[in-house]
This record gives structure tokens, sequence and C-alpha cells, in this order.
């Protein structure tokens, strides 16, 4: 079962919790007694200087890294613990985009969507492709982009093609590693509208991992910032930049920090509306 709380704002369902965990690699202790909380429904950013382990926390959750000790529940569930046929059927409740997008080279963009569909829902491919072209249609690609293979891509259109491979299956909790990195500032803020606007269309809950001021700014409901091999806070980001934390004060209210709020301040345009409801 998932897990309800009752925070400031009301009662709030996480159906991902972290308890405790810790990786170590050798000697090298990357996270120890750390807890973290994704509820239903959130855009969640995860922050962290080099070496953090943001993304090995990521690929902890989804079971790409087995913790050296603790507890990952997600749906209420001991991924670990389940058998091989339980635990794929939970891991297709979510979506994953890997930093660098993870596409299979010999394929063109319809094939890599349309592979995990033929092999996990077993839809004959042109029925599995034909969903795979509406997938890259949600990301904003065209139809020629269907046939093009990533070589011939530029990083903006890599990371939507990645993108729409995650959401191939319809999941639930969308887990996303360093989504904008490499691209442009107007490439970066287009996927950051994106990511909110899928959100709010299909009900999405994400798990973002960025070091991005701006998509932090624009897209997140809430932000965790790892440190000290744990999570050192985890809330608003209104609340999480008043942190005396000297590591937080220097990335949100250093010279780019305070660029990218005045930026987003001048610019409201997005609708979020899992932080009207918190607010509310």
């Amino acid at each position: 079962m998932t897990q309800t709380t009752n925070g400031e704002n009301g009662s709030q369902t996480s159906i991902i919790q972290v308890r405790n965990l810790e990786n170590r690699f050798g000697s090298h202790v990357v996270h120890q007694q750390l807890d973290l909380d994704l509820f239903r429904g959130e855009i969640l950013g995860v922050v962290g200087g080099s070496g953090t382990g943001k993304s090995v926390l990521l690929r902890s959750i989804v079971g790409l890294v087995k913790p050296s000790g603790g507890d990952i529940r997600v749906f209420g569930k001991d991924l670990l613990a389940l058998s091989a046929r339980q635990r794929s059927l939970t891991e297709q409740r979510f979506g994953v985009l890997f930093q660098k997008g993870a596409l299979f080279t010999s394929l063109n963009l319809q094939e890599n969507i349309a592979l995990p569909l033929i092999e996990h829902r077993k839809l004959p491919r042109p029925e599995a492709e034909h969903l795979a072209r509406m997938k890259l249609a949600l990301t904003g690609l065209s139809v020629k982009a269907a046939t093009q293979y990533p070589s011939e891509l530029s990083g903006g259109m890599i990371k939507r093609a990645a993108l729409a491979r995650a959401l191939a299956l319809d999941p639930e909790v969308l887990f996303l590693d360093e989504p904008t990195a490499g691209l442009d500032p107007i490439g970066a803020g287009a996927f950051d509208q994106l990511i909110v606007t899928l959100r709010n269309a299909l009900g999405l809950t994400v798990f973002l991992v960025t070091h991005d001021l701006d998509t932090l700014y624009n897209s997140c409901d809430r932000v965790a910032v790892l440190s000290q091999k744990k999570v050192l806070v985890a809330d608003r980001l209104q609340k999480v930049v008043k942190n005396p934390d000297p590591w937080i004060q220097e990335y949100f209210l250093g010279p780019r920090g305070r660029a990218a709020s005045y930026a987003v301040q001048t610019n409201k345009a997005l609708q979020a509306p899992y932080s009207q409801q918190e607010s509310s």
C-alpha cells in the first residue's frame, strides 16, 4: 500500500518512500541514513553538488543499483523482494529518461519506442509503431522524425525522443536524469514547459534530477537537496532557499541563482495544478 502523510498543507499520498538508504562502493560512502518521499502528482526536483549521488539515488529507486542498506518502497512494494514477474509488472508503471537518452543507435525512433510495447505488451509491430508515432507527437516531434536515427538528431530531439520512449508504456511515475543537460536556454525552457504540460495532462508523478536552476523554478513543486550523504531538506522552493546551509545559500542565492529567480518572477506563464492544490 502507498503511504499517506499529513503535512502542513493536508494529506499527501507518498508513492515512493526511501528510508535509511545507504549506498557505498568499496570504502566510498555515497548515501547514509537518507530519507525521501515522492508524493503523487508532484514534480520533485533533486539537486546537489557533484558527487552527492543524485543519479545513484534515481537508479536505486528504479532498481538498477542495489543499495547497501535501508529500505525503498515503490507503490508500497520493495522491488528487490518481489518475484521476477511481479518486479517487471511494477517497473512497467514507471518510465525513465536517462541523461544521454540511451536510445538504440541501430533503430530509428519509432522502432526505439515500439520496442517496449512489443516486448511487454506483446503488440504486433504495426500497432506498436503506430503508438510510437503518437508518443513522438506527444513530445512535440514531427512525423518525419519517426524514421530518423539517433545519429541524425539534435540534442533537443534526442531528449524528446527519449522522453517519448519513457512514456511508451503509459507510466504513472516518470524519472528524469538531467533532462535539460546540454540544451540551449530556449530548448531547455521548452522542455521544462513540456514536462509540466505532460504532468498536468497525464496525471504523472515526476522525479527529476537536475542542476538547472531554471528547471527548479519553472517546473518543480518541491526540491530535495542532497548533501552530507543524505537529503538535507525537501520542501517547496521558497522554504528551501531559507535554509542556512552554506551550499544551499550559495547555490540558490548566488549570482546564477538570483538570475534564475528574477527570470521566473518576470514570466509566470506556467500553471501547475499540484502547486495550486498545495497552496489552497
